[in-house]
């Protein structure tokens, strides 16, 4: 079953440049570079170009969905050091 993501690229090739992930995701090229270079998104570097595999990305995105409140570990901060500490 098709998600929200699959929606977003459905009409594009498998392989996008820089500019047609700016677009899809509403940012700037120059953002989408960053991303590359640091390693946030999949990309492949032949010269000065980038390539980005459709599916590589879409993976990405989907494992870095937020994760609704409730349904994760819960984490709990101490104001306070635990008695006798």
């Amino acid at each position: 079953m098709p998600d929200a993501i699959d929606s977003l690229f459905e009409q594009d090739p498998p392989t996008l440049s820089a500019a047609v992930v700016a677009d899809r995701l509403g940012t700037t090229p120059k953002t989408v570079y960053g991303w590359l270079r640091d390693g946030l998104i999949p990309g492949y570097r032949v010269g000065t170009t980038w390539f980005i595999l459709r599916e590589e990305l879409k993976e990405t995105l989907r494992r870095s969905a937020n994760v609704p409140r409730g349904t994760g570990p819960e984490i709990v901060l101490r104001t306070e050091p635990p008695e006798g500490e």
